[in-house]
């Protein structure tokens, strides 16, 4: 069997699909399933089980001679959250549970980082395990996740396979149910249909104009790809980034957007939020260098044509994937 943990979230649920699509119906789906929103993305998915988060390790307890491996992708993801108990609860200690039974029970194990680590990028974006003590995240999310990567690499007793995967900013369907937390494509599209306009921040960094804000937009097609390969490849334990490897400005998914809902663009811009304003990021471009090196072989999809698939195949069906 294969463990899929957040598989009613947006990657997750997405690499369930994946999975089924490559003939894989024994999964173990891990989530609170207390959501009927996120519940759907589940919805004609073939599972061979469905099993509480909380419960999850008791379960695992009980089954671990049937697990092949395990997909740790669930986390609290907002950035905006600031109880710091929360994201120690759910992101660090849960991790290091499943780190250590992984490593008890001799399992692979992919998990999910994020580039929130990277803080406002002072030191690169490139994935040198070297460099992590010294990141500085922007909120208790980004710690949480920056501070398992540490913990992680410090352990003398490691699974005999592990990849951490840090996700820049993942987009595509399935994120339905995420409400502020969802990609600016999706509220972009929302905003689209029901005024024919799009609303970007404004630039408050005289480095960058309006909409030129650049970020590495990935599709999470190409996440799940790569999670996908990495169940077979089980060598090169590490932390890799996943993002495309080119940074895009806002206003190139805006225009990518409008063109695949054959819009003419129409876009107003609005003042960034005070909350985040002193800790928005300019900039993330993931190098990509790393997971390329240890033979990772195809090529990522385009922003144009990430937005096209899930603008025409997803969004407009409100379909899930």
């Amino acid at each position: 069997m294969i463990v899929v943990t957040g598989a009613a979230g947006f990657i997750g649920s997405c690499l369930v699909q994946k999975l089924n699509e490559n003939r894989f119906f024994d999964v173990v789906a891990v989530d609170d399933f207390s959501r009927a929103d996120k519940n759907k993305n589940l919805e004609g998915k073939k599972l061979a089980a469905k099993v509480d988060r909380m419960e999850f390790f008791n379960w695992l307890d009980a089954n671990e001679d049937q697990v092949q491996f395990i997909f740790h992708l669930g986390a609290r993801t907002d950035t905006t959250e600031f109880d710091v108990n929360i994201f120690n609860e759910l992101n660090l200690n849960y991790s290091k549970t499943m780190w250590e039974k992984c490593v008890e029970y001799g399992l692979p194990l992919v998990y999910a980082s994020s580039a929130a680590t990277y803080g406002m990028g002072e030191l690169g974006y490139k994935d040198d395990e070297s460099l992590i003590p010294q990141l500085t995240p922007l909120n208790p999310y980004g710690d949480s996740k920056n501070d398992f990567d540490i913990w992680a690499l410090r352990q003398e007793k490691k699974p005999y396979f592990f990849a951490g995967l840090k996700f820049f900013n993942v987009y595509g369907p399935n994120e339905y149910h995420k409400g502020r937390m969802a990609s600016v494509i999706m509220h972009g599209f929302n905003q689209i249909k029901e005024t024919g306009k799009m609303k970007l921040f404004r630039s408050h960094n005289p480095d960058y104009t309006d909409g030129g804000q650049m970020r590495d937009f990935v599709y999470v097609k190409d996440v799940v790809e790569v999670c996908h390969w990495l169940m077979y490849h089980r060598k090169d334990s590490g932390i890799y980034n996943l993002g495309s490897g080119t940074a895009r400005p806002f206003l190139d998914l805006a225009k990518a957007t409008f063109n695949a809902m054959g819009i003419e663009p129409v876009i107003d811009f609005v003042d960034t939020p005070i909350d985040i304003r002193d800790k928005y990021q300019y900039f993330t471009e993931a190098d990509m260098s790393k997971l390329k090196g240890i033979g990772y072989p195809h090529e990522f999809i385009s922003l144009e044509d990430g937005v096209k698939d899930y603008v025409q195949g997803y969004l407009l069906e409100h379909k899930a994937y």
